[in-house]
């Protein structure tokens, strides 16, 4: 027999290995290299070499670094308000409604009395309204515009694209009361600038002069204590002095301009001159809008939005003449050189007597320039909805056999059984079906109705004797007074407000429970429910069971990701550019909305839209209620929306704004409360804030202030109803309840779901008991008996395809033009 050879040892990954000595010097890179054996580290490789920096190179960086941040900030002072930019948008609103801007406009105008070149005034007027000022000396200019006061859409409309907002006060208001010198109209509209986002604000103070000299500077302390609870860091400027108005509009050129991200982020443009041309045998023409371009780069090929008139494409861009620029390129402080000629040779100048009839004069279109024409290939559509495909879906046409047993089917669900009075529909099941017949479902009330009239008609009954104890009043008393209140009372209007604030506070006080019907089986009623394990972690599908309407709006893959990448490329954005004089040529505009919008006699704002900001999709926005409307909001009522630089009028569905993939539905939004608003609406990045109105008694209500939240169709919105049943017997864990249901078919049907009671036990569904609603449950713990057993369930909420774009012709009525904010 042949001796086995012995069979090596062959080390294994756990084989031991001891700690090399320390000798206390370090490797050498010659061992290094063979350990490594010319391998490199992955940290090595992509780790950036980091160059260490001497003394004065870190101070020569931080210099350069300041420099460039003081140069940014110059050249954007610079361009505005200079010579070859657009003038400074200054918005002139009164904080009173009794007080006239048009006054303190007039002393700005006329702010210098001396004849010298170099502080010397050029002032024009638009065809609009604008007034213009040119003030050499401060090398800026001023556009000056007063929106109708009576019109606070036109107001929140002009301050969306003004520069500086001059709010001014009366000193004079209040001074006989212990009333605040802002109204309550104005304490209102500074409400809403501030949900809007507010420029760049100063607060001057009219009517000193008014006062005696010895209360002036109390008077002026207290106005400026009083303008502290808005604008904390702000200076009244007062008009009683010469001087102040040429100060004013020093402030106004040296303030710090505030920016508003929506805004600036878009090109808008306030409207110097509008002119329409109706195409012949047409209802529709192009709309020539011409103003300063401001915000970011226009291109003929974007969209442009006007609050009022809707969105429209244009055809071409224009760059007129600028008929308010001046140009001077020498200062001359000597009195004597006024009269020379030569002084004005670089000045251009419109009077304002002769300022229409120059605009009208076609020597100042000769050098109009074409910047550019719409291209069709890279113009962006009007198109906002998907058109859905109806055969898209996997879906078979029925057979013969299965519409005949449709049709048997519904024949047979319109039978209704004659029952004695009182019957149960447990008792009414006992009767055949060939015994059952057609009958009127009135019959019982006319019944009722017949008994009721017959009581009445008594002579005995208590209604004759109550008519016989009253005293007697004429009738022209009554006529003269009842009559006159009730042709203003809409009491269907009444009942439904009644009725909502009972819902309401019924919902406050017992959310979502809802009364189990007992004409009708609970498995039918409650057939679009399901019952889940755990609110916040149970999966629910977003693509599941969606609407119709959901085929016709538009989604992003990664919202964020894609509002990133179009604000990033803002930047290399072409077309016009930032403070040219620009005419718009919007096409295709329909008569019958400009003809709307000319009557409401508002300011034209154009904005140009981001891409896609054309596409409906579900916007989502969060609201915050203000105190000027106590009632509750239900969910699905019409409510008018300002989005940023939108208005139009939806159905908003709300629910609750907290984390995670899934939230609950809100049948009323409470005063005092946050929700989040979910509707049909164009796509809008964020941010942007939000107005909500409603509308009473031909008025608008502010009700409600927040911001967009997302453009996100995936939102899931799960409505609860909550089931409460009531203990029969207790007996430690397991208990015998009723109420909740009222027959036996569903307790078997619910008896997968989940229970839980008021006082945080919960438990199960064990077994009916008999056949008219009693139901055995185990709980996993002592049970009390005043406690309340409670059943959830869950269905998905979308909102509805009720959007309107509020043209003008939705709030220009003889009762909507006032608007209480």
């Amino acid at each position: 027999m042949a001796i086995e050879k012995p069979q090596a040892h062959r080390p294994g990954p756990f084989k031991q290995a001891n700690k090399p000595h320390k000798h206390g010097q370090h490797r050498s890179k010659g061992s290094i290299s063979i350990a490594t054996k010319g391998k490199v580290s992955v940290k090595t490789i992509s780790k950036k070499r980091k160059v260490e920096l001497s003394r004065a190179q870190r101070r020569h960086q931080s210099l350069q670094i300041r420099q460039n941040k003081r140069d940014e900030v110059l050249l954007k002072k610079r361009s505005l308000g200079g010579f070859e930019s657009a003038p400074l948008l200054v918005c002139v609103v009164p904080l009173s409604k009794d007080f006239d801007p048009a006054w303190a406009v007039l002393k700005l105008t006329k702010c210098d009395s001396e004849a010298v070149v170099s502080t010397k005034a050029v002032v024009s007027t638009s065809p609009s309204g604008v007034i213009h000022m040119c003030i050499p000396k401060f090398k800026q200019r001023f556009a000056i515009v007063i929106p109708p006061i009576n019109d606070e859409f036109a107001i929140l409309d002009t301050m969306k694209v003004a520069n500086t907002v001059l709010f001014m006060a009366s000193a004079e208001n209040g001074i006989n009361s212990e009333s605040e010198v802002i109204e309550n109209w104005g304490t209102k509209l500074l409400l809403t600038s501030f949900s809007q986002g507010l420029p760049t604000p100063i607060i001057a103070v009219a009517d000193l002069d008014n006062i005696p000299v010895k209360k002036r500077n109390e008077r002026k302390q207290a106005i400026q204590k009083q303008i502290n609870k808005w604008f904390p860091d702000e200076r009244i400027m007062s008009l009683e002095k010469p001087g102040d108005e040429l100060n004013l509009l020093r402030k106004i050129s040296n303030q710090k301009q505030k920016g508003i991200t929506y805004r600036d982020r878009r090109p808008h443009l306030y409207a110097e001159n509008v002119e329409y041309l109706k195409k012949e045998e047409s209802n529709v023409g192009t709309l020539k809008v011409t103003g300063y371009l401001r915000g970011i780069a226009l291109s003929v090929n974007n969209l442009v939005y006007v609050p009022g008139l809707g969105t429209y494409q244009m055809s071409q861009i224009d760059a007129p003449t600028d008929p308010y620029s001046i140009e001077k390129k020498k200062h001359v402080n000597d009195q004597s050189a006024m009269n020379d000629p030569a002084c004005h040779e670089n000045i251009k100048v419109l009077e304002v007597e002769d300022d229409q009839s120059a605009m009208n004069d076609p020597a100042c279109h000769e050098n109009i320039k074409v910047l550019e024409v719409e291209d069709t290939l890279k113009q962006e559509s009007l198109v906002s909805e998907n058109i859905p495909d109806s055969m898209d879906a996997e879906q078979t046409w029925p057979t013969e056999e299965e519409i005949k047993d449709a049709q048997e089917e519904q024949k047979r669900l319109k039978k209704v059984k004659r029952v004695p009075k009182g019957w149960s529909s447990y008792q009414a099941a006992w009767i055949p079906d060939h015994d059952a017949e057609f009958i009127s479902d009135n019959t019982d009330e006319d019944s009722d109705d017949n008994e009721f009239m017959d009581a009445r008609s008594e002579e005995h009954s208590e209604y004759s004797d109550a008519e016989d104890n009253m005293d007697t009043v004429t009738e022209s008393e009554i006529l003269e007074n009842d009559q006159h209140y009730d042709a203003q009372f809409d009491f269907a209007t009444e009942q439904a407000d009644l009725e909502k604030l009972k819902a309401a506070k019924s919902d406050l006080m017992f959310p979502d429970e809802v009364d189990t019907p007992q004409n009708l089986t609970a498995r039918a009623r409650f057939q679009k429910y399901r019952g889940l394990e755990s609110f916040r972690t149970s999966p629910w599908d977003p693509k599941e069971n969606l609407p119709i309407d959901y085929a016709r709006i538009f989604q992003f893959q990664n919202f964020d990701r894609t509002r990133r990448r179009v604000i990033k490329e803002l930047e290399d954005r072409e077309g016009a550019l930032t403070g040219w004089y620009i005419t718009l040529h919007l096409k295709n505009v329909p008569q019958a909305e400009w003809n709307a919008f000319v009557s409401t006699n508002r300011p034209m704002v154009v904005f140009g839209l981001l891409p896609h900001e054309n596409k409906m999709s579900i916007v989502n926005v969060v609201l915050r209620r203000t105190n000027l409307l106590e009632e509750p909001l239900k969910s699905k009522e019409r409510l008018i929306f300002q989005c940023g630089y939108r208005r139009y009028i939806v159905h908003p569905v709300f629910s609750q704004h907290t984390n995670g993939n899934k939230h609950k539905f809100e049948r009323f939004f409470q005063p005092d409360s946050t929700a989040v608003a979910s509707f049909f609406a164009p796509i809008q990045f964020p941010p942007s804030p939000v107005l909500c109105y409603k509308e009473i008694n031909g008025s608008l209500v502010l009700v409600a202030t927040g911001n967009i939240l997302s453009c996100n169709p995936d939102r899931i919105i799960i409505k609860r109803a909550v089931l409460s049943g009531h203990l029969f017997k207790v007996h430690k864990k397991s208990a015998v309840v009723r109420f909740m249901f009222f027959n036996r078919d569903d307790i078997l049907y619910f008896k997968p779901c989940k229970l839980r009671t008021k006082y945080g036990r919960t438990g199960h569904i064990k077994e009916p008991l008999g056949t008219h609603g009693h139901m055995k449950c185990v709980f996993d713990g002592q049970i009390k008996s005043q406690d309340t057993v409670l059943l959830n369930l869950y269905k998905r909420v979308f909102p509805k395809w009720k959007y309107d774009e509020c043209i003008a012709s939705c709030l220009n009525g003889e009762n909507n033009n006032s608007m209480d904010l």
